[in-house]
């Protein structure tokens, strides 16, 4: 039997202690967010259609970029015991200088159409949490501009080969100038993926208003407030607009592009070179042979080739191939903490966010992505700790095993066997 009494007025007075209401609607609402998953949701609700669907969406059937996310939820960590992890260390070393996380910010395009800040708020979000920042080709923002929100803290520009090479190279030397410390040579775009999000919304750029758009508009009217009373969007690279992005990205790419136009970059910039798209072993092994300072294993977010490789399921055996002769990054799919401490376990030194990035920066500008970065962090911290290291260097592959969904047929004379 429980005994039981009247509740005392004093007892009752300590249980009744309301939290102070959060008056500033903005945080109010990103401190309800709690992972990034949380983010994408706010941000579809306060962004048009088509806008949040470009962010969002990948090439096709989308298959590729539900294949990245799935390979990091199937993941079994191992922990170790009884290790002091009362405090532990996030930082790293990446391309000749310092992060005091394993993750940067990755180069999207088009980005102030997502939130009216743009790549100004990813820039100062970065320099303030001492991660590098990366500017696309496609970029909403100039590199002065990038340099001028990021001054102290660490600047890489992205570069697509276009037609007219002399744009490209144009870039090139206003980033070194800046300041730019590392440039990444994309190398997965000779055409634009088919981006089907893109056009059945009817996406272009700059957006126009239609009865769809109107409509979409009305219940968020901030969004088109911001884009009709900011500075006209105005593109590093692009001299015409008009069209989806798929239109834009084919008139402009350069699908000859090659080892030589490697090598004239490599002789134009003086900094770190970079390889972005890389996905399979094979191509790795050759840039090595070519001096790259690093590779990112990408297939650019799921949006060029759809059913590409996973690069979380590449990693391992390129990082145990070539990864004591040069650098290994990896992005794709990165929606939590522990994606990133399992990708660097398996032997990236590095990992890029893109939509994490934008989803933050689209539920809040500049305080949505210092938002993503403190969501991340805690994850990182929390699962080092759970997994009772105290440095990303003690990290090893016996914390990990990638459970697999997806096997290859194995192959004999060319027969496929399923036996």
């Amino acid at each position: 039997m429980v005994d039981r009494q009247f509740p005392k007025p004093a007892e009752l007075l300590e249980l009744m202690q309301f939290k102070k209401p959060e008056l500033n609607l903005k945080k109010r609402r990103l401190e309800s967010a709690l992972t990034i998953e949380d983010l994408a949701r706010i941000a579809k609700r306060r962004t048009p259609k088509a806008a949040f669907d470009y962010t969002e969406g990948a090439a096709e059937g989308e298959l590729s970029l539900a294949r990245a996310r799935q390979a990091f939820q199937d993941v079994e960590f191992h922990p170790s015991i009884l290790h002091d992890v009362s405090t532990v260390d996030t930082s790293c070393q990446i391309w000749g200088g310092p992060s005091a996380l394993p993750f940067g910010i990755a180069p999207t395009g088009f980005t102030r159409l997502m939130q009216t800040e743009g790549e100004t708020a990813g820039a100062g979000a970065a320099g303030a949490a001492g991660i590098p920042f990366t500017l696309s080709t496609l970029g909403t923002t100039s590199i002065e501009g990038v340099k001028a929100a990021n001054p102290h803290g660490r600047n890489w520009f992205q570069l697509y080969v276009m037609r007219q090479k002399e744009i490209s190279y144009g870039l090139v030397e206003r980033a070194a100038a800046a300041g730019f410390d590392t440039l990444f040579f994309t190398v997965d775009t000779p055409v634009a993926g088919a981006r089907l999000r893109d056009k059945r919304n009817g996406f272009s750029i700059p957006p126009q208003l239609t009865l769809g758009t109107i409509v979409n508009a009305i219940p968020r009217p901030w969004w088109w407030y911001d884009f009709l009373t900011t500075p006209k969007l105005e593109f590093a690279s692009l001299s015409a607009t008009g069209g989806t992005v798929g239109d834009l990205l084919n008139a402009a790419m350069d699908p000859s592009i090659d080892y030589d136009d490697l090598a004239e970059i490599r002789a134009l910039w003086p900094g770190k070179l970079v390889i972005k798209g890389v996905q399979n072993l094979e191509d790795a092994k050759t840039l090595v042979d070519h001096g790259v300072d690093g590779i990112v294993l990408s297939n650019h977010g799921g949006r060029q080739l759809d059913r590409a490789p996973i690069p979380f399921h590449l990693l391992p055996e390129v990082a145990r191939e070539v990864g004591h002769h040069t650098e290994v990054a990896i992005d794709t799919g990165i929606m939590n903490g522990a994606d990133i401490i399992a990708a660097y376990a398996l032997g990236t030194k590095f990992t890029l966010i893109g939509r994490a990035y934008l989803y933050g920066l689209m539920a809040g500008g500049r305080d949505g992505v210092d938002r993503t970065i403190q969501i991340l962090t805690d994850q990182i911290t929390r699962t080092m700790k759970l997994l009772q290291v105290r440095t990303l260097a003690e990290l090893g592959p016996h914390h990990v095993t990638q459970l697999t969904r997806l096997q290859p047929l194995q192959r004999e004379h060319g027969a496929a066997i399923t036996s």
